[in-house]
């Protein structure tokens, strides 16, 4: 199926790992131009670097900036410029109990989940209701439907993603601009790895066990494994999309049957 993205210009924030990296490596391989985003110099470049490998003749370029640094972020939107495809996807995860997280925990957790799309759809939303054609896409989570007790920190600031999504698709109202939301559920991300790889080694176990071990706690996924990344990549590269015209304000599941709802 062809998406219909070439000659279109994408931003990822957070993309150099992860979901954040495959949906970039989805969106090059669907013809966008990507624009990578991540902490360093070094991970921007190597990512960069790949797509270009991947895609000989591609101007795929990254803009290193760190989103718990208010200065990092305005000098990004500065040179960041307009953009087709906005995909807010950095963000912080972390078990803990409430009571733990002190309030300087949650405002960093806010200014990068919450605030982070804040700031990059007011400045992306502007010039695509200008043009006439854009697509803003937030990576929340299912924890922002149905909020963990030992990750509320977390969860609360996936729902307020969906909230900013679902209100600014309304001021999209009669345009070829959309503004949707997918809801991951329990992904292998690199952090996930990482953590299953710390776990597998004080347990002297194999990580592909603690792995199955810790997805099989979950009882409500429909799946029984964690979704891949590029699992998720797929259903974004289709919603930032012309193919996706229809579809506004919504929240979108990829979240393996873990919200079983039927709404």
């Amino acid at each position: 199926m062809d998406l219909q993205l070439r000659d279109k210009t994408a931003f990822i924030s957070g993309s150099t790992r992860g979901i954040g990296r495959a949906v970039a490596a989805r969106l090059a391989a669907e013809g966008a131009r990507v624009i990578v985003n991540g902490r360093t110099r070094e991970g921007v470049d190597a990512v960069v670097e790949d797509l270009r490998r991947a895609h000989p003749g591609s101007d795929h370029t990254g803009i290193v900036a760190d989103f718990t640094d208010l200065a990092s972020v305005e000098s990004l939107v500065v040179e960041l410029g307009a953009v087709d495809i906005l995909v807010n996807n950095v963000g912080l995860f972390g078990l803990a109990d409430f009571e733990s997280v002190t309030d300087d925990e949650w405002e960093r957790y806010l200014e990068v989940n919450l605030m982070s799309g804040v700031r990059l759809s007011r400045h992306a939303l502007p010039g695509m209701l200008e043009r006439g054609w854009g697509r803003i896409l937030f990576i929340s989570s299912e924890s922002g439907v149905n909020v963990p007790a030992d990750m509320i920190h977390y969860g609360v600031t996936k729902a307020a993603s969906i909230a900013l999504g679902n209100g600014l698709a309304k001021r999209t109202r009669g345009t070829a601009v959309t503004v949707n939301t997918v809801l991951g559920g329990p992904t292998y991300s690199d952090g996930v790895a990482t953590t299953v790889e710390s776990i597998a080694a004080d347990r002297s176990a194999p990580a592909e066990a603690v792995k199955a071990s810790i997805i099989g706690q979950n009882r409500t996924t429909l799946l029984e494994r964690f979704i891949e990344p590029e699992e998720i990549a797929s259903l974004v590269a289709y919603l930032a999309s012309p193919l996706a015209s229809a579809t506004n304000g919504a929240a979108v599941r990829v979240d393996g049957g873990v919200l079983t709802g039927m709404l």
